[in-house]
């Protein structure tokens, strides 16, 4: 059961990765119509194409973690006493679709929205500052270390984990609470505003920040390793591309 969890967590994340790269790419250049393409984008069009991206990608990461958030609920209550039951997350998003319909799938739309575009901002734009920072010129040149990489990627991490965190303690409440279509009873949180009011009467304001250490720790060396390997990866297609220009120039002549 847990490795079905996992795997699903896994394959979510490395989906949501490529999506968030590749439209962070086209939008950043999207709104910085001034430069020719040989200038990095400037800050402010960074954070704009950063907020962009997590606007879109909320789409689709929502129902997404919709699903996770339901299928690890399922895995704790099941695990003492269908340990041989292992509900996929195709048949998890299928009960969600039954029991609550369509507006059940996108259950949390707005407060992903609400942590996702933000914290996306914040993520482009702490990369971006402290790269340039750590190894001045290296937006122009692409050239910085690895080193500037892993702490400038680990940077952005911790910087989106902190400014979003509460919203993301409301969004995983307000998922994991079910409710059928037909199902008259009030759910026990009726909105965000009302989910943070209880959430803090019932646990004070410490329980908006809970878990937030263990997560910025994951996130400095998830993110560092997710820019490296980004930034690697461009190095090696760029170079690709001009060692097969330089080949195809010197059979034409």
């Amino acid at each position: 059961m847990l490795m079905i969890s996992h795997r699903y967590t896994d394959t979510s994340k490395l989906l949501q990765n490529a999506i968030v790269f590749q439209v962070y790419a086209v939008l950043s250049r999207a709104f910085d119509s001034s430069t020719d393409g040989t200038e990095p984008p400037s800050y402010k069009s960074v954070a704009l194409a950063g907020f962009g991206t997590g606007a879109l990608q909320t789409l689709l990461l929502s129902p997404v973690e919709l699903v996770k958030i339901r299928l690890q609920l399922s895995t704790n209550a099941r695990s003492h006493q269908l340990p041989n039951h292992q509900p996929s997350p195709l048949s998890v998003a299928k009960g969600i679709l039954r029991r609550e319909g369509v507006r059940g799938i996108y259950r949390g739309l707005t407060i992903t929205a609400l942590r996702d575009a933000p914290a996306h901002g914040f993520y482009f734009w702490t990369y971006e500052y402290a790269r340039e920072h750590l190894h001045p010129g290296c937006r122009k040149s692409g050239q910085e270390s690895l080193r500037t990489m892993l702490v400038a990627g680990g940077l952005a991490g911790v910087a989106s984990w902190v400014c979003c965190y509460p919203f993301d303690v409301v969004k995983t409440r307000l998922q994991a609470q079910t409710q059928s279509q037909w199902d008259r009873s009030p759910p026990k949180y009726r909105g965000i505003i009302d989910c943070f009011q209880k959430s803090v009467q019932e646990e004070g304001y410490r329980v908006l920040w809970r878990g937030l250490g263990t997560a910025v720790t994951r996130a400095f060396v998830v993110n560092g390793a997710i820019f490296s390997a980004y930034e690697l990866s461009l190095r090696c297609i760029y170079s690709n591309n001009n060692h097969a220009s330089v080949q195809t120039e010197e059979n034409s002549l």
